[in-house]
């Protein structure tokens, strides 16, 4: 009999070669004289024009300082709680107006939630602001800006917490720079702070489970964002739970 931490144990075994939120006032008795409500004011042209946000909604400001300089693209990763699995994605875009966001995506983060230092193992999402350069995938390159490395290591073998297969869940991957050396292949395994902070943590395909340590969204969404982002504007990825993310 298979228990579940023994489940846990070998599904990260599984994983290791690759990656991975008022009253009325009284009046007198007499009738009173019929008053017309002044006709509320045209709109001015400007009033009528919608307007981005010149901040990204929900972002406090420690973590806008975070964000570098010239970012004109943000993949907002906004978790429901700490210890939640579950987050929602939205991809916002900065133009001349301000930060005009995309379709919000339902995703997943890992098992336990957030953490504010990430350990391997820990089976946490770091909490951060991190560059976007490098992604890869089991299928072919779909056609993005972004640095694309093919190969049969980004096979995602087993199942996951819940017992949903993981076939397919590294088609298509983009590395987050956590802990890892930036313009390289999502499998590269060097670790700048060492191994005991973990690393492989990607965007990749939902699974319909909780993670390791990655966010995960559906195939048509990574597909989509592969497709639009863009080394020039900068990437990032702003992931946390939304309290965190408040700060």
């Amino acid at each position: 009999m298979i228990t579940r931490r023994t489940h846990v144990t070998l599904l990260a075994a599984s994983l290791l070669l690759t990656g991975c939120g008022g009253g009325a006032v009284a009046g007198t008795a007499s009738m009173p004289t019929p008053s017309r409500e002044p006709s509320p004011p045209a709109p001015s042209p400007e009033s009528s024009v919608e307007v981005a946000p010149r901040r990204i909604p929900g972002l406090g400001p420690r973590t806008w300082a975070r964000i570098p300089d010239g970012t004109r693209q943000a993949v907002v990763v906004t978790g429901r709680g700490r210890d939640s699995p579950d987050s929602t994605v939205v991809l916002y875009q900065r133009t001349a107006a301000g930060w005009r966001p995309g379709a919000q995506w339902p995703a997943h983060n890992a098992l336990k939630g957030w953490s504010d230092h990430h350990l391997a193992g820990d089976l946490r999402s770091p909490v951060g602001v991190f560059t976007l350069t490098d992604a890869g995938g089991l299928l072919k390159d779909p056609g993005t800006r972004l640095t694309y490395d093919r190969g049969v290591g980004f096979t995602s073998p087993g199942t996951g917490f819940e017992g949903e297969p993981l076939a397919g869940s590294f088609d298509y991957v983009i590395a987050i720079n956590y802990n890892r050396r930036p313009g390289t292949s999502p499998l590269d395994w060097t670790r700048p702070m060492g191994a005991g902070r973990g690393g492989g943590i990607w965007l990749h395909v939902d699974h319909g489970g909780p993670t390791h340590g990655c966010v995960s969204i559906a195939e048509k969404h990574m597909k989509e964002l592969l497709l639009t982002l863009d080394p020039a504007l900068r990437p990032v990825v702003v992931m946390g739970d939304a309290k965190s993310l408040a700060r």
